[in-house]
């Protein structure tokens, strides 16, 4: 254990980079981008425009706030007429909260003007060295999550892509009964990204915990403006860490920092866990079809989302 004398030091060096970091992206400012609202409502806009069936207790727990503010922003919110509330399906006594197109209307300039910012900081910086402040970023948070929970995300390394492969297949078969097609066709895909990886546009992230690799996804270019997400894995012995969502969140911030307008991704019906994932990220089903792939009968199925 860390004695008391070095145990400060690094407590400072804590406080100096929150101290720094907070400079960079000005949230020392009263007003968020010079608009109406503080930096604490703008985070309640956001969580609003990114999360359907969201409620009070959600933000006050996600946020780390008091019930009694996060119950006035709401109420000025809803006096504003920038939000709605319904009651949810299942509990008659949970109100859910959803903007109004007016409500969407005052987010979408903060939202833009702050993406901007972020990129303009990151733009100052080579391909090399945004990857490696994303992934340093990644393991700051695990590391001051739960201690149980933790896990990183970073680019992957030699021998990666094979475990990829193998994984996918060794689940689809035991869980679903897919057959070799299926192992095919993660190859296919592998390989196509390795010979054709373009940094500007296309990622893949490997989750590690315990220093082995727990998870893994895939953002490929389907064109200029339509991202593709592929290859969503989490382990049977990591999931219920929020590892595939988080994941997927990692997609969605990366399309939108390379451009992309919209993005994509194909599934079967039979995964449930993971369209529940798409699902509460945002993604709608646009289009499904019944086909016979990998020695069983299933009905694919595509969904999107804007960016």
């Amino acid at each position: 254990m860390a004695s008391a004398t070095v145990l400060d030091e690094r407590a400072e060096t804590v406080r100096r980079f929150n101290r720094f970091y907070t400079r960079q992206i000005g949230v020392l400012h009263e007003h968020l981008l010079d608009s109406e609202f503080s930096l604490t409502e703008v985070r309640i806009l956001y969580e609003l425009a990114h999360r359907k069936g969201i409620t009070a207790s959600d933000l006050c727990r996600e946020l780390g706030l008091n019930a009694g503010y996060v119950s006035r922003v709401i109420a000025g919110f809803e006096n504003k007429g920038l939000l709605f509330k319904t009651r949810s399906t299942t509990d008659a006594r949970v109100a859910q909260l959803q903007l109004t197109e007016k409500g969407q209307a005052a987010f979408r300039p903060l939202n833009e003007a702050s993406r901007r910012e972020v990129g303009a900081m990151l733009e100052r910086l080579a391909e090399p060295a945004q990857l490696q402040l994303v992934d340093a970023m990644a393991q700051i948070q695990a590391l001051l999550g739960e201690a149980e929970t933790s896990y990183v995300l970073r680019d992957p390394r030699p021998g990666d892509m094979g475990w990829i492969v193998h994984r996918q297949s060794v689940l689809y078969a035991h869980q679903y009964g897919w057959n070799a097609e299926f192992e095919a066709l993660v190859a296919e895909i592998v390989a196509k990204f390795i010979r054709e990886f373009d940094p500007t546009s296309e990622r893949c992230w490997i989750a590690e915990k315990d220093g082995k690799a727990v998870g893994s996804v895939f953002v490929v270019r389907e064109d200029a403006e339509t991202a593709k997400l592929r290859l969503l894995y989490v382990e049977a012995s990591a999931r219920g860490l929020g590892i595939g969502h988080r994941l997927v969140d990692e997609c969605l911030r990366f399309a939108r920092l390379a451009g992309y307008k919209r993005m994509k991704l194909w599934t079967n019906s039979v995964l449930v866990e993971a369209r529940r994932i798409y699902e509460r990220a945002g993604f709608a089903l646009i289009e499904e079809e019944p086909h016979h792939s990998f020695g069983k009968d299933l009905i694919g199925q595509i969904w999107a989302r804007d960016l």
